[in-house]
């Protein structure tokens, strides 16, 4: 067990960060561990059916990566990030382009800053749906978890803060299909807790 910004964490064997396992809708997240799920497992944890992403410094972006791809999806969480200049966010419909530390290429549901409830394309081009500021502002929790909300279906998406919607929108270069990641960026020591993972496979429904 290892402490940063003063929350235990237990630390994930890096056995469970490679399991094989097969992963269904329901198994997307089990709460237990990070089964169906790889990356640098030094930096992820599981307690008490929370996904930690936590560092004390590092200098490049990684990221928590589903096994499986998926298309068309519904994902409900709640997301609370922990120290100065704190970023995360969700990467969907995205690609590993360095394996060595987990950078991902693709849209990206952002949180932190002025970028929570953007659409940002990670090594994709940059913003790509900014959200409203003002909006913003008015229903965000900062230092306490928030409610996220993403909703992909064919090159629509759909990201709502605290039940108010931020984006939604049509994206011509929305690639068909791909993995999903959770973001743990570089920079200062920060942590994201992603608690109430809930997600459903709207594809398998045509």
């Amino acid at each position: 067990m290892r402490h940063v910004l003063g929350l235990a964490v237990l630390c994930i064997p890096a056995a469970l960060l490679s399991s094989a396992s097969a992963q269904g809708p329901s198994s997307f997240f089990n709460g237990k561990d990070a089964t169906g799920w790889e990356g640098l497992n030094e930096y992820w944890s599981v307690k008490d059916g929370t996904l930690i992403g936590a560092h004390e410094g590092i200098k490049f972006n990684t990221f928590l990566c589903s096994k499986q791809k998926y298309t068309d999806f519904e994902l409900k969480f709640q997301v609370k990030l922990t120290g100065s200049g704190a970023n995360s966010g969700v990467q969907i419909r995205s690609k590993i382009h360095d394996q060595k530390t987990f950078a991902v290429t693709g849209p990206q549901c952002d949180m932190g800053g002025p970028y929570w409830g953007s659409l940002y394309g990670e090594n994709f081009g940059g913003m790509m749906k900014a959200a409203d500021a003002k909006l913003v502002k008015g229903v965000l929790k900062e230092n306490e978890f928030n409610d996220y909300y993403i909703k992909c279906v064919g090159n629509h998406v759909t990201i709502k803060l605290n039940g108010e919607t931020t984006v939604d929108d049509d994206f011509p270069k929305m690639p068909a299909d791909g993995i999903i990641a959770w973001q743990l960026h570089g920079g200062g020591a920060m942590q994201v807790a992603f608690r109430n993972i809930q997600f459903k496979d709207l594809a398998e429904k045509k």
